[in-house]
């Protein structure tokens, strides 16, 4: 890859790192709030694998030769006081926001694999199988009784996204 599609990969990857660090905080709060035995262990269980994803973004941002988000103890911050609020809400509400937070990062990751360079197969290959285990968490919160959120929510996560994917790509 030249310089420049290096950089630009790095800085996809950092905003996918970024994700995962939120991923860690939305599910540990989620599931340290959940109501039921059953929704604990569900994000347990996509923590775990969130927790792959967050190490394979972080090793693919060193080979690049780059960092990860100066931001990154903010982002936690803040997607931990929205996992609480959103558990706080109860079990299928904190479900349905899983749902909605993976469509949303669906979409996402499928951008990036339109948008990295052809021959960054290393940084495909972790974007591919990230996507596919977010559609399974989707569909595991949705098989558990995920309720769908308000259409004023679902924007102002977007809106959320948006701000921090600008911010993750640069810093």
């Amino acid at each position: 890859m030249t310089d420049e599609e290096r950089r630009h990969s790095a800085g996809l990857m950092r905003v996918n790192h970024v994700g995962e660090v939120c991923a860690q905080a939305l599910y540990e709060a989620q599931g340290g709030f959940a109501k039921s035995d059953l929704t604990r262990e569900q994000f347990a269980k996509a923590g775990e694998e969130e927790a792959d994803h967050l190490a394979w973004t972080a090793e693919r941002l060193h080979e690049l030769g780059s960092h990860t988000s100066v931001l990154n103890p903010v982002w936690y911050a803040g997607a931990y006081a929205l996992g609480a609020v959103a558990a706080k809400l109860g079990d299928a509400y904190s479900l349905g926001f899983v749902v909605e937070t993976e469509r949303q990062v669906e979409a996402h990751l499928n951008s990036h694999l339109d948008r990295l360079p052809v021959q960054d197969l290393r940084s495909r290959a972790i974007v591919t199988q990230m996507r596919d285990d977010e559609i399974a968490h989707a569909d595991a919160a949705r098989d558990l009784g995920a309720s769908e959120l308000p259409a004023p929510v679902k924007t102002a996560m977007q809106l959320m996204a948006k701000i921090m994917t600008s911010a993750a790509y640069r810093l």
